[in-house]
């Protein structure tokens, strides 16, 4: 084993591999940005070296040699699965924590990978994958494949360049975007055609392999519940697969691995009729650890630590066990906690860490590389944590899940939690009848769930509890005590992104009437911190107050709410009715596609603001004159940022 290893990584992935160093008494060394001095996974190591980028491979080699690392593990993501940097540690007399060099770029090359497979007997999605098609030659491949056709990037994955047409018309333009968002995420705008199979499921095999010759799979792990082609929830053993199934394609995993000469992790994805469980098709490989392997860990036995076996087998250790070996034991589902807003079309959210309590207990782990304080941005995945359950069965293990997001805690930085409790309560999720368009569906026409009256109440009381002094004096009691009676004290409370409501408190905060709207006055009480008694219930929140700004949070919800003067009206909306257009996320203004003046049409494109190298089009709310942009291409928006407005004209 070694005895000094470098992650190059980030997040909860980094926390997540320096856990496994400490207990087995290697010293880690982290690398970080200066925007991630004092982040988590830097005060988790032993060691930390700061560098420019977490891309710069020139600046990590360095930071292993000055500190005697004689390993990397790269995580995923970054330089996971960049065979040059592989290559780059071998020369450097570094190990690399992943597979060959070559292997990487046999499997990173998805046209190249297909060929490979298809020669080793593993059946492939029907498609063209000729490289160096321009975007005519490429428009003809996908209408000789079929419609429906997903146009996907050669040179990476995550969800990212990818384009399903339905329609020849949109060709054109899906191969643009499709170039665009590849190039810029993978430096290669390369694209292949493949025929979409509708309803599809997401079925990915882990497999293991030594220096030895010996290769294993544990079983599958599936990811059907997506969105943006993103995996968000996944689980193991899949409800889909029967045992032959199971077998067959453990099979068809082991053989694309062998074909590829591949050591360590590695995992085969394939693409599953959900009315034809026997027909498979491979996707591709990722040569790296996945994001979901703590899913693996919890439901196979032999217990397995994969980072541990990782370092083992890059250590030239033989796998310490067979085929014959490894069965599922219970079942276990894992959830991403992303900063994202379902409602707004999973658009990423950002913001600063305010307060987070993350859950425990019997069968529940998180992943997480969050702390207080932390700033979370647009600069990298919006992933900040994982939150998994295990359990006897399928059923013990979503409820399991389920409680632990709701005791998950996170304030100042909106996020999917609540989506995905109401994703796992769907009849559809709890039958096990699953394919890659069902969390996209249940977020179609998602509007912003209205704020309960006790979350304004409890808003409203804050406000009353902060006014209490202590003083005995009557007249500085804040009960709005009149000659004649008692008045009612009246509060506009905004919750973000919504409009304005009058709540009105006659009373003290801890013995009040509270109207909320125009709803009847009920009886209500709050206590510090936060415990609210309010019309027969009492409910505790989380709380913490920024600025103007409180946060409540309950159940895996989240509220942000201001107090306004009555004539303020907030702007949520990305297109609002006021022909006010604002940013549906921060991120950079990549291009701006109108002038002052120019006339436009209604939904014709008037910006493109990109995060995480993911385009979003902002466009016209209504036909108009732009009377004013307050952006241009390369600017830094955040969440909300006016970006044009149209008048009538």
């Amino acid at each position: 084993m070694f005895g000094c290893v470098l992650v190059a990584n980030r997040g909860e992935i980094a926390v997540r591999v320096v856990r496994t160093l400490r207990r087995l008494g290697v010293r880690s060394v982290a690398v970080h940005t200066a925007a991630d001095t004092g982040a988590p996974h830097v005060r988790a190591a032993d060691e930390a070296v700061l560098i420019p980028s977490y891309l710069d491979a020139d600046a990590v080699l360095a930071a292993a040699r000055a500190t005697g690392a004689e390993a990397v593990h790269p995580g995923y993501g970054f330089l996971a699965e960049n065979g040059a940097f592989a290559r780059a540690c071998a020369e450097a007399g570094v190990v690399f924590v992943g597979p060959p060099a070559d292997a990487i770029d046999a499997m990173g090359d998805k046209i190249r990978a297909k060929r490979t497979v298809a020669a080793a007997g593993v059946p492939v999605v029907p498609g063209r994958n000729e490289p160096g098609l321009d975007d005519d030659q490429l428009a003809a491949a996908a209408l000789e494949v079929g419609l429906p056709v997903l146009l996907k990037p050669s040179a990476g994955g995550g969800g990212k360049g990818m384009r399903l047409v339905r329609d020849p018309a949109a060709l054109p333009e899906a191969i643009a975007a499709a170039r665009r968002e590849a190039r810029a995420a993978f430096g290669d705008d390369t694209l292949l055609a493949e025929r979409y199979v509708d309803s599809p499921r997401h079925i990915e095999i882990q497999v293991f392999a030594d220096a030895h010759g010996n290769v294993v799979h544990l079983g599958e792990r599936e990811c059907s519940l997506q969105r943006r082609h993103q995996k968000i929830v996944e689980e193991a053993p899949s409800p889909l697969l029967d045992a032959a199934t199971r077998a067959r394609m453990g099979a068809s995993a082991v053989a694309a691995a062998r074909a590829v000469g591949y050591t360590g992790a590695g995992t085969v994805e394939y693409i599953v009729s959900a009315d034809r469980p026997g027909e498979y098709f491979f996707m591709e490989m990722n040569t790296r650890l996945q994001v979901e392997h703590p899913v693996t860990e919890m439901a196979i036995r032999p217990r397995l630590d994969l980072v541990e076996l990782q370092l083992q087998v890059a250590a030239g250790e033989p796998l310490p066990f067979g085929q014959d070996d490894v069965a599922f034991e219970g079942h276990a589902v894992e959830a991403r906690v992303y900063a994202e807003d379902p409602a707004r079309g999973f658009l990423p959210t950002g913001g600063r860490v305010l307060a987070l309590a993350e859950p425990g207990g019997p069968g529940i782990r998180v992943d997480s590389g969050l702390a207080a304080g932390v700033e979370v941005g647009g600069a990298y995945d919006p992933m900040l944590a994982k939150v998994v359950a295990h359990g006897p069965d399928r059923a013990a293990a979503l409820r399991r899940l389920d409680r632990a997001l709701a005791a998950y805690t996170l304030l100042g930085v909106p996020t999917n939690v609540a989506f995905l409790r109401t994703l796992l309560a769907r009849p559809d999720v709890a039958a096990g009848r699953l394919d890659t368009g069902l969390a996209e569906r249940a977020a179609a026409g998602l509007d912003a769930e209205p704020v309960p009256p006790e979350v304004l109440a409890a808003a409203a009381l804050d406000r009353m509890l902060a006014l209490e002094t202590g003083d005995p004096d009557p007249w500085a009691i804040p009960d709005g005590w009149r000659p004649g009676g008692p008045a009612w004290t009246r509060w506009t409370i905004v919750p973000a992104g919504g409009a304005p409501v009058e709540v009105r408190v006659r009373g003290r905060a801890a013995d009040a009437l509270v109207r909320v709207g125009d709803a009847e006055p009920v009886r209500a009480a709050l206590t510090a911190p936060a415990t609210l008694a309010y019309d027969g219930r009492t409910v505790a929140f989380a709380r913490v107050r920024a600025g103007d700004v409180l946060w409540l949070g309950r159940d895996g919800r989240a509220w942000a709410l201001t107090e306004h003067v009555a004539a303020e009206e907030p702007g949520g909306a990305a297109a609002g009715g006021d022909g006010v257009l604002r940013s549906p996320m921060p991120g950079t203004v990549l291009a701006v596609k109108v002038a002052e003046g120019d006339r436009v049409e209604e939904g014709q494109a008037v910006a493109v603001v990109e995060a995480m190298k993911m385009e979003h089009t902002v466009a016209a709310p209504s036909g108009g004159v732009v009377t004013r942009l307050a952006v241009r291409a390369g600017d830094r928006v955040a969440l909300d940022a006016v970006l044009a407005e149209i008048g009538e004209g």
